[in-house]
């Protein structure tokens, strides 16, 4: 497990070092809620990282890991808020970053100001995910197959979770407050845009080598470049749409955030405590081959971001607890687990005993 977890232990500990040197013990407390807040809302995140990344190289792993995680506590946590309070507040990025470090409670509200184009373009693009997921005709394992089942064959409409999408977009417009129609349609449009694009690179990128290598073959080239880079580029787009993604889960924990410390040090050390846990939890699923032992943690998983994207939305109007959010998550992975359990007991109980032995049981039971 310290091979696993260990660097996450460590990196737990300097933080709340860090955050009592820093700030006393208000600001350890705030740290620690803060890393067990993010845990909650992003292990889902953590299960869908798991199956995207088992289909990539070792290679890339290690810089989802080591590279990655740079990107999502610095870039993600700390300054994409400063970069979107920027384009909504219609000010510079140095202006915003002093306003960071001096008013705390002014940069506070203005990342709330920003919190519709946030939770747009975070909400769509997990909707997409979800609704990929539920219209996947080639899917075989089914959790709730009543529903499932039914919704998997309405995926065989073209377009169908773009429709909905733009549904949705056009809801949220009208929910949210007058002056934030347009915001919330660019927005969300943007958010549908980006998983569009991003899936497409990942399918253009993941095109069958043997295509490629049958048109090398015909011309008498060699196979070996031509693999290499469709390896290389199916590992970029799957890490792009990766980082994309870790973004979407994490701004319902940037800005929820603000509720427990308005201070952009506090709240990056504990959700970067947070990021990195659910790393070290995507690779360890990864090498143990979780997502085949509990064949619906996935279900769960993308039950839990529909959820979340459904927040998401209802927060234009209304405001959720960021508690209800990650409970409900893990409610759904807890689920999932025990069904997975639940089945497999099922299915090692149905299947037939061997011959030798059923007359090992026959002798016993005979001795009795």
């Amino acid at each position: 497990m310290l091979r696993y977890f260990g660097f996450s232990v460590g990196l737990t500990v300097a933080a709340l070092v860090t955050a009592v040197f820093f700030g006393g013990p208000a600001a350890l407390l705030a740290v620690a809620v803060l890393g067990v807040l993010e845990v909650c809302l992003s292990f889902d995140n953590a299960v869908v990282n798991a199956k995207v990344l088992r289909r990539m190289s070792p290679l890339w792993r290690k810089l989802f890991l080591y590279v990655g995680i740079f990107i999502a506590v610095f870039g993600m946590r700390l300054l994409l808020p400063i970069v979107l309070v920027s384009v909504t507040a219609g000010l510079s990025i140095p202006e915003v970053w002093d306003l960071a470090l001096t008013d705390q409670q002014a940069y506070g509200e203005n990342v709330e100001a920003a919190a519709e184009a946030i939770y747009t373009f975070g909400g769509i693009f997990l909707l997409m995910i979800f609704l990929n997921f539920l219209f996947d005709e080639e899917r075989e394992i089914h959790w709730l197959s009543w529903l499932e089942r039914p919704l998997a064959k309405a995926g065989k409409l073209p377009y169908l979770a773009i429709v909905i999408a733009l549904a949705v977009i056009y809801v949220g417009s009208q929910i949210a407050d007058d002056d934030k129609y347009a915001t919330v349609l660019v927005s969300g449009i943007a958010g549908l845009f980006t998983y569009l694009l991003i899936g497409g690179l990942n399918e253009l990128m993941e095109a069958p080598e043997e295509d490629d290598a049958d048109d090398v073959t015909a011309t008498g080239g060699s196979t070996t470049g031509t693999a290499t880079k469709a390896v290389a580029g199916a590992g970029a787009a799957a890490f792009l749409y990766l980082e994309v993604l870790d973004a979407s889960f994490s701004f319902d924990g940037v800005i929820g955030a603000f509720a427990i410390s308005s201070d952009i040090f506090i709240i990056a050390l504990g959700l970067g405590i947070g990021a990195f846990w659910v790393r070290s939890l995507t690779i360890y699923m990864v090498d143990k081959g979780t997502l085949d032992e509990y064949r619906y943690l996935e279900h769960g998983a993308m039950w839990a971001i529909g959820f979340l994207a459904a927040i998401m939305i209802l927060e234009l109007r209304f405001h959720i607890s960021e508690y209800v959010t990650g409970l409900t998550g893990l409610l759904f992975i807890v689920a999932a687990v025990i069904s997975s359990v639940v089945e497999s007991r099922r299915e090692r109980a149905a299947e037939p005993v061997p011959a030798a032995e059923h007359r090992d049981e026959e002798i016993a039971a005979g001795r009795r």
